[in-house]
């Protein structure tokens, strides 16, 4: 028999009035919208249009999609019938915010006790009363026990205990405390955590304009790039790149954000100490961030449009002197300079 693997994220079996809760639209009737309260596996609760919003509403399809997960504020509960009614209108930017943080975490651990439930072929909600839950009240949140769990797991999970009836030798049925957390569970757990919370390097980058027209100007602006590099360290490399001249990016890859900024910070001192030795001048453009994967896609399709628009007019003999930009670009593999 399969396991049951259905189960709210928090002990609570009902969240609290006045308690902002993640819902999705499930379906939109004639008095309101009913959606589905994704913490509390999945029950029921209604938006009245009149909670939609505090304006006069011109077209409900404006203010809810099916489909769409969303914060909203909890007005009343009632236990015995099953009814939630919902306020999206209520709910704050604060309110937003700290249901969303909270959502995210509890989702992500809701992801791992399901995991290793499903792989231990266990009941879920088992695994919550035995663990779960009981780390929501010790730490606050169960996703800050397993923060503590990647440093030493021992001290979390040996702590947990459940309480089993035995009958002993004279036949009485007695109460006896064993762990709550099996090996097998363990190591599951241990293994899950690490795979899914195991911390990330962030990536930080940082634009500068780079020019030097002194005689070897291409070997002065070189040299500057080494000292850039230079002053990474094993935690935050840097790396240095031309995306057109003037224009380069510095990046670097590390877990701890106000460090990445600090090293490249320091590496476009070197780099501007450097340029600046040769009359050169460098200008910083975007002061070092932490960027994500869209904005690295945004860069690569920027140097490959310039690429290409190179090569269309690199033929093209009779195209008109372009205006001097610097010293040409530097071929950074091969460390040669392209001249034309």
């Amino acid at each position: 028999m399969a396991p049951n693997l259905e189960c709210r994220m928090y002990e609570a079996r009902y969240p609290e009035v006045d308690m902002a809760v993640m819902i999705q639209v499930k379906n939109i009737a004639d008095m309101g919208a009913y959606v589905s309260l994704l913490e509390y596996n999945n029950i029921e609760g209604m938006i009245l249009f009149s909670e939609l919003s505090r304006r006069r509403i011109r077209s409900v399809s404006s203010l809810i999609k099916v489909g769409r997960i969303e914060p909203v504020m909890v007005l009343r509960v009632d236990k015995e019938k099953g009814y939630i009614d919902l306020s999206k209108r209520r709910v704050s930017e604060e309110d937003i915010q700290a249901c969303e943080e909270r959502y995210n975490k509890s989702k992500l651990v809701h992801s791992i006790m399901r995991h290793v439930a499903e792989t231990l072929n266990l009941d879920l909600e088992d695994l919550y009363v035995h663990i779960g839950w009981p780390l929501y009240r010790k730490y606050g949140h169960a996703f800050e026990a397993f923060k503590r769990v990647l440093a030493d797991p021992d001290a979390v999970l040996s702590a947990l205990t459940r309480e089993i009836k035995e009958v002993g030798p004279d036949g009485q049925e007695v109460t006896k405390v064993v762990p709550a957390v099996s090996e097998e569970v363990k190591e599951s757990l241990l293994m899950n955590i690490r795979r899914r919370m195991t911390p990330q390097p962030l990536k930080l980058r940082a634009d500068i304009e780079m020019k030097c027209f002194q005689f070897d100007g291409v070997l002065h602006i070189k040299e500057a790039m080494r000292k850039a590099e230079a002053a990474g360290n094993d935690d935050c490399p840097v790396n240095i790149k031309l995306v057109a001249p003037p224009l380069y990016v510095l990046t670097t890859h590390t877990l701890d954000k106000e460090q990445g900024i600090l090293v490249l910070k320091n590496a476009i001192a070197c780099c501007m100490e450097s340029i600046e030795k040769h009359k050169g001048k460098l200008t910083v453009k975007e002061q070092p961030k932490v960027v994500s994967e869209r904005d690295d896609k945004m860069l690569i399709d920027i140097m490959n449009k310039i690429q290409q628009d190179n090569e269309e007019v690199g033929g093209d003999d009779d195209s008109e002197e372009e205006e001097d930009t610097g010293m040409g670009e530097v071929d950074l593999d091969n460390g040669n300079a392209i001249t034309e």
